[in-house]
């Protein structure tokens, strides 16, 4: 295998994640592989999935499977910000859909879409089990935010900017 192309720390984690599982099934870690993988770099990029496929003993097909159906993994380098914003049901009935066009309209970016100066990068996501505090969103994968109103989308922009 290719020298690591994660920090020691993270092969480590991702250790730990495979002692999880009987030695005959390591693979299963490769969802949590690739979340520590995105975790460190910002991005999977096909280098770093190729790694995983080959830590885990897996075909790398396998792992581009995984990595391709589901939406959390970045497949292309975000912004400095990823903003993910629910536009389930729950969260659309709460004004989801105007929340996301305001941000939209304000970042001057469409879903997927990356701000000029690479700052902010805007998603549109599934469910994120917080309907109660709609609409919601998720900052670089990590941090929720609630009740995101045009108003408080502008403070939360704000916010990000001066990090």
């Amino acid at each position: 295998m290719a020298a690591n192309l994660l920090s020691a720390g993270a092969v480590a984690k991702i250790d730990k994640e495979i002692a999880k599982y009987p030695a005959e099934h390591k693979a299963s870690a490769v969802m949590s592989s690739l979340a520590i993988a995105q975790h460190e770099k910002g991005w999977l990029s096909g280098d770093i999935i190729e790694w995983v496929a080959a830590y885990l003993d897996m075909p790398p097909i396998a792992v581009w499977e995984v990595a391709t159906f589901y939406g959390m993994y970045n497949l292309d380098k975000p912004g400095r910000f990823k903003i993910t914003i629910c536009t389930n049901l729950p969260c659309a009935l709460r004004g989801a859909n105007e929340a996301a066009d305001h941000l939209k309209s304000k970042l001057k970016v469409g879903f997927n879409g990356t701000t000029d100066d690479g700052l902010f990068t805007l998603k549109e996501g599934e469910c994120m089990g917080a309907c109660g505090d709609a609409p919601v969103c998720i900052v670089n994968d990590r941090e929720m935010v609630s009740f995101m109103t045009p108003d408080n989308l502008d403070k939360m922009l704000d916010e990000l900017k001066n990090r």
